[in-house]
C-alpha cells in the first residue's frame, strides 16, 4: 500500500506533489500564501513572473503592461494596467487544477477598488442579477464579420463579498447596456466566490456565442478564444512573451 501511494505521488505534477506536501502540513502555511502558491506553480514562463510579482512589490513597475490605445492594427484595448500573468491556456491553478486557463489574469498594483477596469470594444453590456464582480459585454467579432462574441471581465469586488467594484451605472439586472470602448466597468478587486483568494486582479476572457445568442460557459477553454489576434499581443501559453507584454511588431 505504501509503495502504491509513493507510485502515485511521483506520477503527479510538481505543483501536484508540492500540493500534497503542503496539505500535510496541517495547516501551518495560510491559504492565501497557499494560492500564491499554487498560482505560481505554471508551467509556461508565467510561474516565475507570477512568483516575482508577489515577492518583490518594489519590482513591479517592470512588469506592468499600460496601453492607452489598440495596438496597431488590433481592435480591442487591454482592459487595465498591471501585469499580465496567466495566459490563455496556461495551466489553471489555483482554480481548476485540470483545467486550462481561459482568458488573461491582470494584476494591477494598488489597492483593491482603485485600478480602473474599462471597456476591451464596444457592445451591449449585461450584469446578471446574482453577479457580485462580474459583466460581459456582446460583440459583433471585428475578426470574423457575421459572429457575435462576449468580452467577460470577473473579480471586480472584495474579496469578503461585501463590496461590488463594479461602475454604479450597471448594477445587478443591467441588460443589454450599450458601452462605447474604454468606457469604465469598475475597478479590480480580489473576490474569489469562495475559492483561494490569489490577491488583486482582472480576469479577462473572450468568450463565443451558442447558436441562441448566449454567451457559452466560460469556465471550459473550446467556448473561448484567444485573446492574441484581438489584442495585437503575444498571450497565449505557446507564446511565451517576456514581461512587460508591448504589441506585436
Amino acid at each position: 500500500m505504501l509503495n502504491r501511494a509513493r507510485s502515485r505521488f511521483r506520477r503527479l505534477p510538481r505543483w501536484g506533489q508540492a500540493l500534497v506536501v503542503l496539505l500535510g502540513l496541517g495547516g501551518t502555511v495560510g491559504l492565501g500564501t497557499l494560492a500564491v502558491f499554487l498560482y505560481s506553480q505554471t508551467q509556461s514562463n508565467s510561474g516565475a513572473v507570477i512568483r516575482r510579482w508577489f515577492t518583490d512589490p518594489a519590482g513591479r513597475r517592470a512588469l506592468i503592461t499600460t496601453l492607452r490605445e489598440p495596438c496597431p492594427g488590433a481592435p480591442f484595448l487591454l482592459p487595465t494596467d498591471g501585469l499580465i500573468g496567466l495566459l490563455w491556456r496556461d495551466p489553471a491553478v489555483p482554480y481548476h487544477i485540470f483545467r486550462r486557463h481561459t482568458g488573461l489574469d491582470i494584476f494591477g498594483d494598488g489597492a483593491p477598488g482603485t485600478v480602473p477596469v474599462v471597456a476591451a470594444y464596444a457592445g451591449y453590456l449585461t450584469r446578471l442579477d446574482g453577479w457580485l464582480s462580474s459583466v460581459i459585454i456582446r460583440h459583433d467579432d471585428p475578426l470574423r464579420p457575421g459572429h457575435t462574441i462576449w468580452t467577460y471581465y470577473t473579480h471586480m469586488a472584495s474579496r469578503d463579498g461585501r463590496t461590488s467594484y463594479i461602475a454604479d451605472a450597471f448594477p445587478p439586472g443591467t441588460s443589454e447596456v450599450w458601452v462605447e470602448q474604454g468606457t469604465l466597468l469598475g475597478y479590480q478587486g480580489d473576490y474569489s466566490g469562495g475559492a483561494l483568494s490569489v490577491g488583486m486582479h482582472l480576469h479577462f476572457s473572450i468568450v463565443e456565442s451558442e447558436p441562441g445568442g448566449s454567451f457559452k460557459n466560460e469556465s471550459h477553454l473550446a467556448n473561448t478564444l484567444d485573446p492574441s489576434p484581438y489584442l495585437g499581443m503575444p498571450l497565449n501559453i505557446n507564446s511565451r512573451p517576456a514581461r512587460p507584454i508591448t504589441c506585436r511588431s
